[in-house]
């Protein structure tokens, strides 16, 4: 019977990748003994590892570009960087140096929009796409934007109530998305 982890990760993963190699028995994540980290700081542990954040950013945008060039598509590509998938300034502030634009969730997501403006992280004119079912906080938190001259924030409404609550509170002009369930 195999029992051990690193018979996990050889029947779940291509092992070793670029990022993780075994050297006498310790494991190395982009060249840093983890051990060392564990030893330090115990355990469970998560590693951010900010390059690869570029890194991904970076390579979604060239395959959207060579897919759009090879079918002639005439429209823009506009990468937005989900707020759920990790909240740390950190993680924000790796992803925003790739000119990116921000999809959110919730209405918490909308308060790390501002704030990010008010930091001077973020100016109005990025897209600001806002999914995910919405709450009457999250439906006032859109309307604040947009009614604060987000000329780029952008509901994806999942149903006529998510219509009917936005347009009795936003004043100003304002883009929609329309979730189509197609089944």
């Amino acid at each position: 019977m195999k029992n051990k982890y690193i018979d996990l990760i050889d029947q779940t993963f291509e092992f070793p990748t670029p990022e993780f190699r075994v050297e006498y028995n310790e494991l190395y994540f982009n060249d840093i003994p983890l051990m060392d980290i564990i030893k330090q700081y115990g355990t469970p542990l998560k590693i951010t590892y900010l390059p690869k954040i570029t890194q991904q950013i970076q390579k979604a945008k060239r395959l959207f570009n060579v897919a759009m060039a090879k079918v002639d598509y005439d429209g823009d590509y506009h990468y937005c960087y989900c707020t759920k998938s990790s909240h740390f300034s950190f993680v924000l502030e790796e992803a925003l140096k790739n000119e990116i634009n921000i999809e959110t969730s919730s209405a918490f997501d909308i308060n790390i929009v501002e704030e990010l403006y008010n930091q001077g992280l973020i100016n109005k004119d990025i897209y600001v796409v806002c999914n995910g079912f919405k709450k009457q906080q999250y439906i006032e938190n859109i309307a604040n934007l947009v009614n604060t001259g987000w000329k780029n924030c952008i509901p994806v409404l999942d149903n006529m109530l998510e219509f009917d609550s936005l347009s009795e509170i936003v004043t100003s002009n304002c883009k929609l998305g329309i979730r189509i369930a197609a089944e």
